[in-house]
């Protein structure tokens, strides 16, 4: 039984990426195999790949979630929208120094104020006074993950969204995405890759710890996800014909498991709490292309459980060495799921 120290890892300070570098897939790509590590470019990814393969992308944009606001009392607000519930009402976090009664009136970006409704858990339903994703997109500041240490900018409004980004909900990048580019995506459809999409609307809950050592006490973050019948039809094709269904990050990967549930790919829509770690067994993704993941993080659980404890171990201290840049704005893994994961 594993418990959350075995995700933990020490990661130079330096190693995490603040900035893109200034081409998507000039990042560097790990490639870990059963028994050894090679050093590799993003943009060779295409010599790994074969004609009938499929890439399952998310298709999630990411909202500008990040308002700052007063109270009617004066009181400084920050709000970061967690999920669009419907035309008007939002899930939100809101920070202040006395948490908001419902009822009370917020002033965002000094341009609308908005109404908190109920608590729900550590968020509040906030209702907006027209659409509520035009406001956002409109007068929001685009949520980079808490560890990248500047404000966004115009390079952040392009770079944190991936290039093929198109229905927004996401509060996060899915980050592995970031790494393509419009060359790279026509490169592999001209070898006879298959592209395939989905939507997961990433949560600020992908950046939260595990806070306890028992896995089994975490209450996993849920996540809105839909998924394609003609995603269904391209992916179960390549698996008749003995080709790799091979997941652009752990957003990708989470959707098709939980959807996956029943032991056959089902189309729709539904939030999914599923939480991956190790002893999972995997139903659809037979590899994953990832960014490297915080310390004692879900997403550690989920590469561990999907290309081993050990494997994952020892990659990311071979990586330190080597000297990958880390999280959102860094390099890529490619990794093949353990066969007896």
């Amino acid at each position: 039984m594993h418990t959350l120290s075995d995700f933990d890892f020490d990661l130079p300070a330096e190693l995490i990426a603040q900035v893109p570098l200034s081409e998507r897939a000039a990042s560097r790509l790990l490639k870990v195999g059963e028994t050894s590590y090679t050093d590799h470019v993003f943009s060779e990814l295409p010599g790994f790949l074969q004609a009938g393969d499929v890439l399952v992308f998310n298709d999630t944009k990411v909202l500008n979630a990040r308002f700052y606001g007063v109270k009617q009392s004066g009181g400084k607000v920050e709000v970061l929208v967690e999920r669009v519930l419907d035309s008007r009402t939002v899930l939100a976090q809101v920070r202040a120094s006395k948490s908001p009664l419902p009822g009370t009136r917020l002033r965002l970006a000094d341009c609308f104020d908005v109404s908190v409704g109920e608590r729900s858990g550590e968020f509040f339903i906030l209702h907006f006074p027209s659409d509520a994703i035009e406001l956002i997109e409109r007068y929001g500041q685009l949520p980079l993950p808490p560890y990248i240490q500047h404000a966004a900018d115009a390079t952040d409004a392009q770079r944190y969204q991936t290039v093929y980004a198109k229905h927004p909900g996401a509060v996060a990048a899915p980050t592995a995405g970031l790494h393509f580019d419009q060359a790279i995506l026509g490169q592999l459809q001209q070898q006879g890759v298959l592209l395939t999409w989905l939507t997961l609307h990433v949560g600020a809950g992908t950046f939260q710890p595990v806070r306890t050592e028992n896995l089994a006490e975490h209450q996993m973050h849920s996540e809105w996800y839909s998924l394609p019948e003609a995603t269904i039809d391209v992916i179960e094709s390549a698996q008749r014909n003995g080709r790799n269904v091979i997941a652009v990050g752990t957003t990708s990967l989470r959707a098709l498991e939980s959807a996956s549930q029943t032991g056959k790919l089902v189309a729709g829509s539904s939030d999914t709490q599923l939480f991956i770690t190790p002893g999972y067994q995997f139903k659809t993704v037979d590899r994953l292309i990832t960014n490297f993941h915080l310390p004692k993080s879900t997403l550690m659980m989920l590469v561990s459980a999907f290309a081993g404890v050990d494997r994952i171990r020892h990659a990311y201290r071979y990586a330190i060495e080597q000297r990958y840049r880390f999280f959102s704005y860094g390099d890529a893994m490619m990794l093949q799921r353990e066969t007896s994961a």
